[in-house]
């Protein structure tokens, strides 16, 4: 998983993949996903592995593919380098795999053991295999906000309400994301550029495509960005059919609110900041109409509660429903 976390900001829209080569009980070789075009982790592991691979185990995120695209199969590669086991984290939901992989291993006479650290691996791989098995992408809708839930005071400045820390992380979600999404009017109001100048990125890894909901104002610093006028459902369907599988959605509360009350929002993050804008005249998370009694009241959990500088990032994953 650490291998596979290593690979994140380059291999869309493959998935990020890490790969090891145990024999006599250590590891001999390491392998995570290469670019668009370049061998997946197995490959790249095995072809790391000195001398002969017989009675050894192959361990690997993903299941390993069985069809030929830009590379060939890598259950090819895994039959001829003569390794007696695989353990897999997830099966993959892709059509062109979906347990095709795992079948041919055994067919060889490999041991497969699948669904080692499984949740974890899944957590990790959400935006690829949520993709894969609904043609959509993973929408990640990303708010700043004060302690009292503000995103902007009531004459709609709003930076900046968190610090360094808090945004040069926003810059490595976008990083990590193949597409960003804000509404025309936060275009006019901030006028956001929407890179990821501050984030540590490795050479190779490319800005995501930056969607504007509505007309982009002539002389925007978002610019190049493509306009899209129509239901945000549609804007999925076809982001999707791109190949598209993270979406990063920037607000704000009116772009915000109608995600969440359509129910696409599939992973929300909020950068909460020690601070009070005090009153109910702010803008809020989420604009529109609520949850009209606390029967209609949607749940999650806290996947993560992250301290940034003085700020808070908070992972709220919603209950399915």
């Amino acid at each position: 998983m650490a291998l596979a976390d290593t690979a994140r900001l380059w291999t869309s829209p493959n998935p990020w993949v890490g790969a090891v080569v145990v024999a006599d009980g250590r590891i001999v070789a390491r392998g995570a996903t290469e670019p668009p075009g370049g061998a997946h982790a197995e490959r790249t592991a095995l072809d790391e592995a000195a001398g002969s691979l017989a009675g050894a185990t192959l361990v690997t995120t993903l299941e390993p593919c069985d069809h030929e695209g830009r590379t060939g199969p890598c259950t090819e590669a895994i039959v001829a380098s003569g390794v007696a086991r695989v353990v897999v984290g997830v099966s993959d939901p892709d059509p062109d795999v979906s347990g095709r992989g795992l079948e041919r291993l055994r067919a060889a006479g490999i041991d497969v053991e699948v669904g080692v650290l499984g949740d974890e691996v899944a957590s990790q791989l959400a935006p690829y295999l949520h993709q894969r098995r609904t043609g959509r992408p993973y929408v990640v809708l990303k708010l700043a906000a004060t302690l009292d839930g503000r995103i902007a005071a009531p004459d709609g400045s709003s930076r900046w309400i968190t610090g360094a820390e808090a945004r040069a992380d926003v810059h490595l979600l976008r990083a990590s994301s193949d597409a960003v999404c804000v509404g025309a009017a936060t275009v006019r109001a901030d006028d956001p550029r929407l890179d990821m100048r501050d984030a540590p990125v490795p050479d190779g890894a490319e800005a995501p495509r930056r969607v504007v909901l509505g007309t982009i104002p002539e002389g925007a610093r978002v610019l190049p960005a493509e306009e899209h006028h129509g239901e945000p459902a549609d804007l999925l369907d076809r982001l999707g059919s791109e190949g598209v599988l993270q979406l990063l959605v920037e607000g704000g509360a009116d772009v915000a609110g109608r995600f969440h009350r359509e129910g696409l929002v599939d992973h929300y993050i909020i950068y909460l900041a020690p601070a009070l804008l005090g009153g109910d005249d702010g803008r809020p998370l989420l604009a529109g109409p609520g949850a009209s009694t606390l029967a209609g009241l949607r749940r999650g959990r806290f996947a993560a509660v992250t301290p940034l500088g003085d700020d808070l990032r908070i992972d709220l994953v919603l209950d399915a429903g």
